[in-house]
């Protein structure tokens, strides 16, 4: 039986679960239930020509960050408060919210074309990633690697100076988002991850494990809002019946099933999906496990606040290098991911499983600011036999706690515990067998 099932005509869910890091609404604008109009409508849309630029350090001024209150330069963040503070009054303020700030939280559905935060437009390779600033307080010049840094000591008189205009070389993002969670608390996850993995780790790794050597990181990271347009089609089996017939001396399972053709055509708005914007972290070779870092997401970038160089005082940041051009193919898989769970909430009625022949995600509107997000990080340089190396990692996000890591496997003692339990299993298993017999 062949028909086409009625309910593919309504809304999907208005709300519905996305990967970690991004959250995801839908719905059928009434010019877009019938599928056939779909294509049209997405051609109708008018996209702006070339991207559309939020100015996201407007009023950033570069060399001495002072105190409101006494006029100090020794700034830091506070991680037990989230704000930053004054070392010398301990007075404690905190930057602009950026969902408040520049409404990133609002406007999905009218996105159309891409609209960038400044902080991440595409990077110029020639840019100079050393910069030379003067000490406003007493004249000497001072030079910040913004490779390594956005904040550097006046030699002379010991003023801090801080970068916080975005310049083309990925150094200074449109956002951050502080940390949360104390270096102690970091320490003790981290030591209680390998803990409970010491037995079979590697016995040079065991004796020079030393969680103290954690480090707090900024990590680059892209924030991307998107608007598209999810059309799929396929057909899906409604089981009517079941029964069992003989076949010669065995009975098998019949099913009996109605065959429907099925659509969904909906409207699709992902919020604050995140990618990783170093091409180090991108790089998942067999010569460092980078993929532990994203299974530490999600973040609460809405709690993100607008770029502070005071915010990185004490930790180390990591320089984006990764253009929008090169993790766009990433954000529409991602988002096509996302759209066939939305689909798939709609599909409870087949019971027997829905095969989509056609699948077609649109990206109308796309928006994208760069972020950083902050890391305790754990690593360790496994050497291996024939000169290869692994480098290992263990990461708490700073902000929930989650924790996650990689370590270096003692190959002899994992085997002998296989040999073990397999051994135990097959003395059971015979076991078993005579007293059954």
């Amino acid at each position: 039986m062949t028909d086409i099932d009625p309910r593919s005509q309504h809304p999907a869910p208005q709300a519905a679960t996305a990967p970690p890091g991004a959250s995801a609404e839908s719905a059928v604008p009434e010019a877009a239930q019938d599928p056939a109009t779909l294509a049209e409508t997405i051609a109708g849309l008018s996209e702006p020509e070339g991207p559309q630029t939020i100015q996201t350090d407007a009023g950033a001024k570069d060399g001495l960050s002072k105190c409101a209150r006494c006029g100090a330069t020794d700034i830091s963040l506070n991680v037990a408060t989230g704000n930053l503070r004054c070392n010398f009054c301990r007075h404690e303020w905190q930057s602009t919210n950026m969902n408040e700030a520049f409404g990133l939280d609002q406007g999905i559905g009218e996105l159309r074309g891409v609209v960038m935060g400044s902080g991440s437009a595409d990077i110029i390779p020639s840019t100079e990633v050393v910069m030379t600033f003067k000490c406003s307080a007493c004249g000497a010049e001072v030079v910040i690697d913004t490779d390594h840094s956005t904040q550097a000591r006046c030699h002379w008189c010991r003023n801090t100076l801080s970068m916080n205009q975005q310049i083309p070389n990925g150094a200074v993002p449109d956002m951050v988002l502080p940390f949360k969670l104390p270096k102690e608390e970091a320490v003790r996850k981290i030591a209680e991850f390998v803990g409970k993995r010491k037995f079979y780790a590697h016995k040079r790794f065991r004796a020079e494990f030393n969680p103290e050597n954690v480090m707090g990181i900024y990590l680059p990271y892209m924030v991307v809002d998107v608007n598209a347009r999810a059309h799929f089609r396929g057909q899906g089996e409604h089981q009517t019946r079941s029964y069992t017939v003989k076949v010669g001396d065995r009975d098998e399972r019949r099913y009996d099933a109605d065959l429907y053709d099925v659509e969904r055509a909906f409207d699709l708005h992902v919020n604050d999906l995140t990618v990783e914007s170093s091409s180090q972290r991108l790089d998942q070779t067999s010569s460092n496990t980078n993929n532990i870092i994203n299974s530490i997401m999600p973040f609460d970038v809405e709690h993100a606040v607008q770029y502070d160089s005071n915010y990185l005082a004490g930790f180390t940041s990591e320089r984006r290098d990764t253009n929008v051009e090169r993790l766009a193919p990433i954000v529409h898989t991602q988002s096509q991911d996302i759209a066939r769970h939305q689909a798939l909430k709609t599909l409870g009625h087949y019971d027997r499983g829905v095969r989509w022949d056609a699948e077609h995600v649109e990206v109308v509107g796309q928006r994208w600011v760069s972020a950083y997000l902050p890391v305790w990080l754990y690593s360790y340089h496994e050497q291996k036999s024939g000169g290869r190396s692994l480098l290992h990692y263990v990461a708490v996000n700073a902000r929930t706690g989650e924790t996650m890591g990689s370590v270096p496997i003692n190959q002899t003692r994992l085997l002998g515990a296989s040999a073990v339990a397999q051994a135990v299993g097959t003395v059971l298993a015979v076991v078993i067998f005579l007293v059954g017999g």
